[in-house]
């Protein structure tokens, strides 16, 4: 019988498949139309979000190549398949979207020191059919963002250009009847302190996942706790988690067992406690209360 996973479904491969080459199709169509108006009506707000939104095809590609990675099956050299990949390619995403951070807010500032007249109306027309796409993709990932850092990731960089989009629009809007160029580049500069906000979390994230630390929402003491309450195992040392890749988490410990507690049974229940809390992979040492490691046998 298959065990529930009663907090953490795995997104389905094939929706989540969809979702990543719509959104490349889509955002690529875009940023090439988005990038010819730039050009044609020398605007650098539609040119920025172009950029941006080039950064997010990128990144989309990415991520996609991670998500199949993960279903490569292990190897004699590769013990664990490719999972870690997700974990790197996360990593990678969020120091691309500060790099494009960065720039935005480089060519925002020159701009402001130097406002430059530009087409209103056509800004807000190219920025209007981008908040559309930007959406469309952002939703189609939208069920399975909380399962996986990577899929969450794509999510984020895809609602942050909705967001870049309506600043542009409004931008647009504002230029055509009031003629203030200036509020190209301050949109811009709105903008990418947006992006930064949401991109230090992912970026957090992905560090700690990098480190092999407890990935954010559990607690190893808590675990630790959950572990100990159960009937049969008198104390838990050595204890390690860790994400094998953005959806799965690991887990090895030590266990000592009370006198006389039957070990499959034991494993078993304390298997099962675990998958509970998230942790798919657990491998176990059982120890009885006299031959427990020495570190932890001083009376503690």
């Amino acid at each position: 019988m298959a065990h529930e996973h009663h907090h953490h479904h795995i997104p389905s491969p094939e929706h989540v498949n969809r979702a990543f080459i719509a959104g490349i199709v889509l955002n690529l169509v875009f940023v090439l139309v988005e990038a010819g108006a730039g050009i044609h009506f020398d605007s650098l707000a539609l040119l920025s979000d172009a950029g941006h939104n080039l950064s997010d095809v990128v990144s989309l590609v990415l991520s996609l190549l991670a998500f199949r990675l993960v279903r490569v099956r292990p190897t004699p050299r590769y013990t664990y398949g490719y999972k870690k990949s997700t974990v790197l390619v996360s990593l990678f995403n969020a120091v691309l979207l500060l790099v494009a951070v960065g720039v935005i807010l480089a060519e925002s500032i020159e701009k402001l020191r130097h406002p430059e007249p530009v087409a209103g109306s056509a800004i807000a027309w190219v920025a209007g059919i981008g908040i559309l796409i930007n959406a469309v993709t952002a939703f189609l990932f939208f069920r399975d963002k909380e399962h996986d850092l990577n899929i969450k990731g794509a999510y984020l960089h895809l609602l942050a250009d909705a967001l870049v989009s309506v600043g542009v629009l409004v931008s647009g809007i504002v230029i055509r009847y009031t003629g203030w160029y200036v509020i190209d580049p301050v949109i811009g500069i709105a903008v990418a302190l947006v992006i930064l906000v949401s991109t230090w979390n992912l970026l957090r994230d992905s560090l700690r996942l990098s480190l092999d630390g407890v990935p954010s929402g559990m607690d190893a003491e808590t675990v630790r706790r959950e572990m100990t309450g159960i009937p049969g195992v008198s104390d838990v040392h050595h204890l390690h988690i860790w994400a094998l890749s953005t959806t799965e988490n690991a887990l090895t410990a030590h266990v000592v067992a009370a006198t006389g507690t039957p070990l499959p049974d034991l494993k078993h229940r304390i298997k099962h406690r675990l998958e509970d809390l998230g942790i798919q992979h657990a491998t176990l040492e059982f120890e009885n209360a006299e031959e427990c490691c020495h570190e932890n046998c001083t009376g503690k």
